[in-house]
């Protein structure tokens, strides 16, 4: 049931209560329709409607790009991951809501961040099933429109999938390979409110991060000092990215198992913008579509060099702890880098005989 509510202004900032409220709603609802032995296609795509306009505008990932109104939405991408995985469930680690700094404002979203998780029974997307508790790690962003959930975004770790059941497709990690924890505080679920001002410190610092990257691509350095991170960036930082790179922690493994083979291994870097960038508490997220564009000299994810001016669609989720980052988590379409140079790895493992566990 969706729960009616007006905007309200505290201290000239807009309470982001209300639409929170109407995204839990929305995941209770819906995520018990979804878990359902009882539930058809229809009941699931009826409580998406409640929630939701019309011309509801979803992203996602590949190979399910983006879809329009629940029907098609709940068809591509929900029902699948239903039949391939028995009692599936949310397991939330990160929530919290903002005004979207890209348009000063104009728009509210929610972010949510966590683990789907569920025994992998059926073939999903050509993996071919274990049986076994599986993890699909996601980032979803919401934005609300009056009442409704007027668009979703939703990046998913589908390699990640394929790693947990030993079909990993492509080239050795340069980082580790694990089920990424929430937060090291144990805050990361901001249902109460939060201190505005404290959501623009954050907001402040991850522009600044941008900002910081944006003229490193410019200048052409791709082997910054560990100094370069410092200015927005604990020591000890611990940064979550996709499966297909992994994860690591401190500046200088970060850098030498991820920053260096991805600026060594790439040219011509513009950096293209994000849709929604917000933050609330100590919590900010972004996403770009793409963010940012680039071409392959060679080595990346294990790719041969080519001509191709690749676009990179990536979801950034912060920590903020005093006046530094603490931790990052990192998701990437990498599926999608793939297909448009050429490598089309869902369409390659449908290739192979899919059977089921035993």
């Amino acid at each position: 049931m969706v729960i009616p509510f007006l905007w309200k202004k505290v201290n000239n900032m807009t309470d982001f209560q209300p639409i929170k409220t109407l995204v839990r709603q929305y995941h209770k609802d819906f995520d018990e329709s979804l878990n359902s032995q009882q539930s058809t296609a229809k009941d699931i795509i009826y409580i998406a409607k409640q929630f939701t306009i019309p011309d509801w505008h979803w992203r996602g990932m590949h190979p399910f790009y983006e879809q329009i109104g629940a029907e098609n939405i709940i068809t591509h991408f929900w029902l699948p991951l239903k039949q391939a995985f028995t009692a599936l469930h949310r397991r939330e680690d990160i929530f919290f809501a903002g005004a979207n700094d890209v348009d000063k404002g104009a728009s509210h979203w929610v972010c949510s961040m966590g683990h789907f998780a569920g025994l992998f029974d059926a073939p999903w997307l050509g993996i071919a099933p274990t049986g076994k508790l599986t993890y699909l790690r996601y980032a979803e962003f919401y934005r609300i429109e009056g009442e409704k959930i007027a668009e979703t975004v939703l990046f998913c770790d589908i390699l990640s999938v394929m790693h947990q059941a030993k079909q990993y497709p492509l080239a050795p990690m340069t980082g580790a390979a694990i089920i990424q924890p929430g937060p090291r505080t144990h805050d990361g679920l901001q249902y109460a409110s939060q201190p505005p001002q404290e959501a623009q410190t954050t907001l402040d610092l991850v522009n600044l991060l941008i900002a910081d990257l944006d003229s490193l691509n410019k200048s052409g350095n791709d082997s910054p000092p560990p100094e370069f991170l410092q200015r927005v960036w604990h020591d000890n930082i611990t940064w979550y990215g996709p499966i297909g790179i992994g994860a690591t922690t401190t500046i200088p493994r970060y850098q030498q198992q991820h920053q260096y083979p991805f600026r060594n291994n790439l040219i011509d870097k513009t950096y293209h913008g994000h849709i929604a960038r917000f933050a609330e508490g100590h919590y900010c997220g972004f996403f770009g579509w793409p963010n940012l564009y680039n071409r392959n000299k060679g080595g990346f994810l294990g790719l041969p060099a080519n001509d191709m001016l690749a676009e990179m669609r990536v979801v950034d989720i912060y920590r903020r702890e005093g006046d530094k980052f603490a931790e990052n988590w990192v998701f990437m379409d990498i599926l999608h880098y793939l297909a448009i140079q050429g490598l089309d790895v869902l369409a390659r493992q449908k290739d192979l005989q899919t059977v089921p566990f035993t």
